[in-house]
């Protein structure tokens, strides 16, 4: 049986690379092509899609899934869920998962990818019962990262308790294009020696080793990797999907997709991306990952908030902390809404020169426990520091929640005509209220134009905070962790 290829450019690849911002108008001419390659799933949803779909692009999300659906006749559709953080960026009540997951399935939602940012498995539990119960396809996710407490018996213990809890499949994801390609080699076969569900790879290229992770994944039995249309490929998105087939084209491992029926693909996103030239990062391939473990898309955001601060010339600084406030929380993995915290507490840290002496209301919940618990225990001084002689939540933190969907039906009022702007409004409630009064009021401009408005101020707004140009070196000690202590092989 050859590797199946899950394809990512109608969610993260362009979440990568231009900023979340490619339309429903972009995706639906090309979906029926897509429909007919072959590929195992096609990802559409979740992640940052949902609200930015609400906040900048005047969409509703839901509407994007059941449109997706009426053309994705024959490839099941996947998303990213956040567990008990769904869509949003805090948790929320179980009420709050239980019918996001069951309009999502009847709105068109096949196979849903569930992950918990500090890999606390309690936070999926209830995600993966109302995916379960609605009829979808639980795909239990392990965050990959690496740190003293990030081992490959820890990777075998959390996908025997994935299956134990019910998933259907499971992932193995790198947000951070962090995994060597010998680590995914060894990590997948010592799942899959254990294991016997579907194992799928998700790889970022940002240090430049995903493809070579591929490869080594699959000679050691990884039966799903992600790609995306090699014109919404690489850089801090996935593997170009055409440069894997024919990888394995003429091999026991062979996807069985024709390269001449992704051409047009690459062709016509190609051209979609010149309409979002005003979003695009400086996407190329970043070797300080391997020493900072940055996520390229979370860099974006701390160079934008240094700049608003006047103090681009601490990044260096922040990429230094980074580091040491992870270490400090226990080494969480960097990834949406963990990547937020730690790098907003490092930004603070290097402005004000005393560490901690400000924190964030996120780090104070972190510390206090409300987003579960982390790999590794918080140190104790930092603790103290930040949360005090205050109480500790030690059980799941939505214990601690509230149903949220009745107060949410009624503050969102007649603005809601359905149970699923009622979610979006529990998820996002000044973001959907000011979507649904745009709405009631009759749409106001059309979407085109306000892309490029929104295109046209974002290019003018680079241009006017630009700084001097230069790329930022890669220390010399990323080399010396590439080369490094091998914290898997524990």
């Amino acid at each position: 049986m050859g590797v199946k290829i899950t394809d990512t450019t109608l969610r993260d690849a362009h979440q990568s690379l231009l900023a979340t911002r490619m339309r429903t108008e972009d995706m639906l001419p090309i979906a029926p092509d897509m429909d007919e390659v072959g590929f195992h799933s096609v990802e559409v949803w979740g992640g940052a899609t949902f609200d930015t779909a609400l906040r900048f692009l005047r969409e509703d999300p839901w509407e994007r899934l059941r449109e997706l659906k009426k053309r994705f006749k024959k490839t099941p559709l996947q998303m990213l869920l956040r567990g008990q953080n769904v869509v949003g960026y805090r948790h929320y009540a179980d009420d709050v998962v239980e019918k996001f997951a069951q309009l999502a399935v009847k709105d068109g939602m096949d196979i849903f990818r569930i992950f918990d940012a500090v890999n606390d498995l309690r936070n999926l539990e209830a995600a993966v019962r109302a995916v379960k119960k609605a009829g979808g396809h639980v795909q239990g996710t392990i965050c990959y990262t690496i740190s003293p407490v990030h081992t490959t018996e820890m990777y075998v213990k959390m996908a025997k308790e994935l299956v134990e809890m019910g998933a259907d499949s499971i992932c193995l994801k790198d947000m951070a294009g962090l995994l060597h390609p010998y680590d995914a080699y060894e990590i997948t076969s010592r799942i899959k020696q254990v294991v016997k569900l579907p194992l799928q790879l998700h790889c970022h290229c940002t240090s430049g080793m995903a493809e070579m992770a591929c490869v080594k994944a699959v000679e050691a039995g990884m039966d799903v990797i992600d790609c995306a249309i090699s014109s919404l490929s690489q850089g801090t998105s996935q593997p170009p999907c055409e440069s894997l087939v024919a990888t394995f084209e003429g091999t026991e491992h062979d996807a069985r997709l024709d390269l001449e029926q992704l051409a047009p693909l690459a062709d016509y996103f190609a051209e979609v991306r010149k309409k979002y030239a005003a979003f695009e990062g400086n996407v190329k391939v970043d070797t300080g990952v391997l020493l900072h473990q940055v996520p390229g898309g979370m860099i974006s955001n701390l160079v934008s908030q240094l700049r608003e601060q006047g103090a681009l010339d601490k990044l260096k600084q922040v990429l230094e902390e980074i580091p040491r406030v992870r270490a400090d929380l226990g080494y969480p993995p960097l990834v949406t809404p963990t990547s937020q915290i730690v790098g907003s507490q490092a930004v603070l840290n290097a402005l004000i020169g005393q560490r901690y002496q400000q924190v964030t209301k996120e780090t104070r919940a972190y510390v206090q426990g409300h987003y579960g618990a982390p790999p590794a225990p918080v140190d104790a001084d930092v603790q103290q520091k930040i949360a005090g002689e205050g109480e500790i939540i030690k059980d799941r933190p939505a214990d601690h929640i509230e149903p949220e969907l009745e107060k949410a039906k009624s503050e969102a009022g007649s603005l809601a005509r359905s149970d699923e702007d009622i979610v979006s409004y529990v998820l996002f409630p000044q973001v959907t209220r000011e979507f649904l009064e745009w709405r009631q009021a009759g749409g106001g401009l059309e979407g085109e134009l306000i892309a490029a408005i929104a295109a046209a101020l974002s290019h003018d707004r680079r241009k006017a905070e630009a700084g001097p140009a230069g790329a930022i070196a890669t220390p010399p000690s990323a080399w010396r962790l590439a080369g490094r202590q091998r914290l898997l092989r524990g």
